[in-house]
């Protein structure tokens, strides 16, 4: 089997950007939360649900673009399938997301492209200042993602369940890929960029992909 090359490489990240922004993306072996479980709406509380889920739908863009921007760079063989296997997950997420999205008759950020090459140049620039780094790039990221994913479970409709049920997994998915990420050997970014960048960075996200 032959190494791949840059060109390659190029071709496989295009193929997965338009899997992400414009197709379902290839998935792990677990079944979407959701199964099963109906939920019955007003047209007021369907668009609160969608407005969430579809920020939540942008995030899954971005963490993507993230994941497969650290995956390119990383030095350590290990730190490039941890990241390739956290990838595979977090687009269960994107696919359960956009699933409830279409249950909930709305669309997805039109804004996607932008969230995954944003998202991909940072998760490649991470890379390339050295796996710890990278590494706590993601494990900070998780953790706002978890606190992220609390305030939408607090603002959901009491009767979406659906939508309930597919955020509470991937709360516990999230705090996982925090935990691997830091005994990986995950370093502590600085102060400026955990306290201020990353919140101003998602604040504005959400914002934007809430409306759009």
């Amino acid at each position: 089997m032959r190494k791949q090359s840059l060109i390659d490489s190029l071709i496989t990240e295009v193929d997965q950007a338009l899997r992400t922004v414009h197709t379902l993306a290839p998935t792990t072996e677990r079944s979407n939360p959701a199964n099963n479980i109906s939920s019955e709406l007003s047209d007021t509380e369907k668009k609160q649900s969608a407005s969430l889920m579809r920020i939540n739908h942008a995030g899954e863009v971005s963490a993507q673009g993230l994941y497969r921007g650290q995956a390119l760079t990383a030095k350590r063989e290990d730190i490039r399938e941890q990241m390739a296997r956290s990838a595979m997950e977090e687009n269960d997420h994107l696919n359960w997301c956009e699933t409830r999205l279409n249950e909930l008759d709305d669309h997805k950020s039109y804004l996607s492209p932008l969230w995954y090459l944003g998202s991909f140049g940072i998760g490649a620039a991470a890379g390339l200042v050295g796996d710890k780094w990278s590494l706590g790039f993601v494990k900070e990221t998780e953790d706002q993602v978890v606190k992220h994913l609390d305030e939408h479970l607090g603002k959901l409709p009491a009767s979406d369940k659906t939508s309930r049920a597919i955020l509470e997994q991937m709360k516990i998915d999230e705090a996982h890929h925090a935990d691997v990420a830091v005994e990986a050997g995950a370093a502590e970014l600085p102060a400026p960029i955990r306290k201020v960048m990353m919140p101003l960075m998602s604040k504005l996200m959400t914002s934007i992909s809430g409306k759009l």
